[in-house]
């Protein structure tokens, strides 16, 4: 959007908002932390309207994401957005969605008919695909109001080695609500900075390994992962057929299950989608304070010993989870060591099918046709390689199509590896119900030359599998917020959802970001 237009709509905010505290004379409007039944309950009593509300969180992404702090997480705004939620003002109580008049932004590899979808790259500028994904064609006809699109790590942070999270081609760098000069993680980066910096209600990420929780970890956000297979991946740029998933970034719980609702379920361009079993009808049905009475927890303990702080924390944690009537066995490994070598070769082969059918998909006059024209572009481009290069990209292409033997043994020993001698393995030996660990460290200094700076990360085990993962808030570090994740078999969101309310409910550990410049 060019600055005139991004500025015409400001005045236009600002104009409604001034509407806004006319009719809402004692600020009842207060955004900051409101959840979804919060927001529903106030438009069914007609304390506010969707245009009240969408044009005040636009307003707030102006001047906290696009000026002040500048956290860059959002990389487009709808240039429609006030239309929309003018029409859905127009709809009677009785016709109104689930979701209706609720403010979210898609990560920007998530299609949509009406904004460009370029997953951060400069190669794709201004590209708009044909048609919805599935998932925002389910999420408008619920009644949300899709405000815009959130930065993310360049290509999902899957384009080469020593990247920085959050960075992109045409967003530039996304920062940490917490302290501008840490890091948000990603690739989800702009969706889980957005959500906890009250720019949206809520906001869609995706994941093929920590995508969604390690961004939610840094941001002090819920991030849940579903079962991969769950939602559908029908108009998202891939990197894994295998592993790839889109999943709910929102501040509670509650709200996760929300979506989830909406987003769950069969479809027919998605084989992946077919093959689930008889899914719930109500994931809010899960939302137990006593969710963890007689379960048994697995403590994974990769992480132990790594940070002090952090072991702390997860202490205090395996404490109160106890006390909320689990027990808690030490686990101390899940998987092969050659598992990740498995998934880092089966993620190259599906990178360059996926990616040249999602180019294909464009139709005959996009700018990208295929892998080679995308590394042609980066070769050519004054600032895509200039912090980092396209390792992994060419590595794709190098490799065979999907019938290759090579792949399929990969693929095989994958699944095996994490499946059937990894998880499920460890949770049938030990009778458990869940598994946890820390989900991260506390969030780093973002350096551009060095890339990121890693010290925990636990969310390969669920990642390899394609099982679900829910990371929660569970403390903080000098203010840094760290999360437990909450991980465990194929399609056990509801058991996991038992177990992660119990937690959330129990701590209330989440913060309220300050925008802080060094800590």
């Amino acid at each position: 959007m060019s600055t005139v237009n991004r500025f015409s709509l400001l005045g236009l905010f600002l104009l409604v908002l001034a509407g806004c505290t006319q009719k809402n004379p004692k600020n009842q409007l207060d955004l900051v932390e409101m959840d979804i039944a919060t927001l529903q309950q106030g438009y069914q009593a007609g304390t506010w309207t969707v245009s009240e509300v969408v044009a005040a969180y636009l307003t707030r992404i102006d001047t906290i994401d696009h000026s002040g702090p500048t956290l860059a997480s959002v990389l487009a705004v709808h240039p429609e957005a006030m239309r929309i939620a003018d029409s859905l003002d127009q709809v009677p109580p009785a016709k109104r969605g689930s979701l209706h008049g609720v403010p979210i932004l898609l990560k920007d590899n998530i299609d949509t008919y009406d904004l460009p979808t370029t997953a951060g790259s400069r190669a794709l500028a201004g590209s708009i695909p044909t048609k919805d994904s599935e998932v925002a064609r389910k999420l408008r006809a619920a009644g949300a109001v899709i405000i815009g699109k959130a930065n993310l790590s360049e290509w999902a942070n899957f384009r080469g080695q020593n990247s920085t999270s959050g960075w992109s081609g045409l967003g530039q760098q996304t920062k940490n609500p917490y302290d501008i000069l840490r890091n948000p993680c990603g690739s989800s980066s702009g969706s889980g900075v957005a959500v906890s910096a009250n720019l949206a209600m809520a906001a869609i990420g995706t994941e093929t390994n920590g995508s969604i929780v390690c961004p939610a970890n840094a941001s002090g956000v819920v991030g849940l992962k579903p079962t991969v297979g769950l939602i559908s991946r029908s108009g998202i740029i891939p990197i894994s057929w295998t592993q790839d998933t889109a999943g709910p970034m929102t501040r509670t719980l509650a709200d996760a299950a929300l979506l989830l609702n909406v987003l769950a379920g069969p479809d027919p361009a998605d084989e992946k989608t077919l093959n689930s079993p008889e899914l719930p009808k109500d994931y809010t049905a899960f939302l137990q304070k006593d969710g963890l009475r007689g379960k048994r927890i697995g403590w994974f303990k990769s992480a132990w010993g790594t940070q002090a702080s952090v072991d702390t924390l997860t202490l205090r944690a395996i404490e109160r989870i106890k006390e909320l009537g689990a027990e808690v066995i030490e686990i101390e490994s899940i998987n092969d060591r050659s598992t990740g070598g498995h998934s880092f070769e089966v993620m190259l082969y599906e990178y360059k099918d996926g990616l040249n059918k999602y180019f294909a998909s464009l139709g005959p006059n996009a700018r990208i046709k295929n892998l080679e024209e995308l590394i042609a572009f980066n070769q050519q481009d004054s600032i895509e390689l200039k912090y980092f290069y396209q390792e992994y990209l060419e590595r794709a292409l190098a490799k065979g199509p999907l019938t290759d033997p090579e792949y399929i043994e990969h693929l095989n020993q994958l699944k095996m590896g994490s499946q059937e001698n990894g998880i499920d393995r460890v949770m049938n030996e030990h009778k458990l119900d869940a598994i946890i660990a820390p989900t991260g460290s506390p969030a780093w200094a973002t350096d551009w030359v060095n890339g990121d700076n890693y010290h925990i990360g636990t969310s390969s085990p669920a990642a390899w599998a394609g099982y679900p993962n829910i990371t929660i808030p569970m403390g903080n570090v000098h203010g840094l917020p760290v999360g437990l994740s909450f991980f465990g078999r194929a399609w056990s969101e509801p058991v996991l959802i038992e177990c992660a309310y119990a937690f959330e409910q129990s701590t209330k550990a989440r913060i309220v970001p300050q925008f802080k410049s060094g800590i």
